[in-house]
C-alpha cells in the first residue's frame, strides 16, 4: 500500500470515526471511487482498518486519561464495597460494551466480507443519516424526561450498547448510533457524545488487541502504511472529539445527518 494511501485513510478515520458519517464506510467507499491502491478485500483490508482504529482509541485514552484514571480506580472501589459515581460510570461502560463484543465476535466471519462492498457502504451512510434524524425526533420526545449521565441505569446503558452493533456494518456510523441511542434514553447531546466517546474506547481496544497481531512482520506490507495511518488517524481523532463535545453543546445531529445522506447518495452515484 503507498503511504499517500495511508495518509488520507489515516485521516479521514480520524474525522469519520467521531464525526457520524461511518469511518469504516467511508474508507470502504474511497478506494473504489478515487481509485487509492489499497487490499480493498475483507480478510486484507480489516487489519489495516483496526490499525487506523487502534490510534483512534489511543487519542481517546489520552483525551480522557483524567477521567479514565477515576473509572478504573472507582470500578475497583467498588468491588471492594465503596459505591461511587466513576464507579457506577465504569459499570454502565462495561455493560455498554457487551452487546457489541459480543455480536463482533459471534458474526466476525460474515461481516468481513462487508468490507469489500462499497456499494452497501454507501447505501448504509444514507441509512445512518435517517437514524440520526431519527435520534433528533427522540431528543424532542425526551424532552420532558431529561435525564443526566450520572442518572443513568444500566438498562439504558444497554439499549445504547445495543445501537453500538450497528457500527459493525460499514456505512453506520458508531458515534451516530450511540448518540441516537442516548439522546433515546434522555441524555443532552453533549453527554450522549462523551459518553459515545467513552463507550467506544474499549471495544476499539479490543477489536486492536484482537487484529494487529495479523501486522507482524509486514504482512500484505500493511505494517508501515498501518502505523503511519494509525498515528494519523490519533491526532485527527483528538482535534474531532474536542470540537464535537463542544459543538453538541448548542447543535442537534440534524446537519451531520443531512451530510451523511448527501455523502451516502453522492457514494451510490460514483460506485454505480
Amino acid at each position: 500500500m503507498p503511504l499517500l494511501s495511508a495518509v488520507v485513510l489515516g485521516i479521514i478515520q480520524g474525522f469519520a470515526e467521531l464525526f457520524p458519517f461511518s469511518s469504516l464506510g467511508l474508507l470502504v467507499i474511497l478506494p473504489h471511487v478515487v481509485n487509492l491502491h489499497v487490499p480493498t478485500q475483507g480478510a486484507r483490508y480489516l487489519p489495516f482498518l483496526v490499525a487506523l482504529h487502534a490510534g483512534t482509541a489511543i487519542a481517546l485514552l489520552l483525551l480522557f486519561r483524567h477521567e479514565w484514571i477515576r473509572i478504573v480506580r472507582g470500578w475497583f472501589l467498588w468491588l471492594k464495597g465503596q459505591h461511587t459515581a466513576d464507579g457506577k460510570l465504569a459499570w454502565l461502560l462495561i455493560w455498554g460494551t457487551i452487546p457489541t463484543g459480543l455480536v463482533g465476535l459471534v458474526f466476525k466471519h460474515f461481516l468481513a466480507p462487508l468490507f469489500a462492498q462499497p456499494l452497501l457502504a454507501a447505501l448504509f451512510l444514507v441509512v445512518n443519516g435517517l437514524i440520526m434524524f431519527m435520534g433528533d425526533k427522540w431528543y424532542q420526545a425526551q424532552r420532558q424526561h431529561r435525564v443526566s449521565l450520572d442518572h443513568l441505569g444500566v438498562g439504558a446503558a444497554i439499549k445504547i450498547g445495543l445501537f453500538q452493533i450497528l457500527a459493525l456494518i460499514p456505512g453506520l456510523s458508531r458515534s451516530g448510533a450511540t448518540i441516537t441511542g442516548g439522546v433515546g434514553q434522555g441524555l443532552s447531546f453533549e453527554e450522549s457524545a462523551h459518553f459515545s466517546f467513552l463507550l467506544a474506547t474499549p471495544i476499539i481496544l479490543a477489536a486492536s488487541i484482537l487484529e494487529l497481531p495479523k501486522l507482524h512482520g509486514g504482512l500484505h506490507g500493511l505494517l508501515m502504511p498501518s502505523l503511519i495511518g494509525g498515528i494519523l488517524a490519533g491526532i485527527t481523532a483528538w482535534l474531532s472529539a474536542r470540537f464535537l463535545l463542544r459543538y453538541f453543546r448548542i447543535h442537534n445531529l440534524a446537519q451531520l445527518a443531512a451530510i451523511s445522506v448527501a455523502v451516502g447518495v453522492i457514494g451510490i452515484i460514483l460506485i454505480g
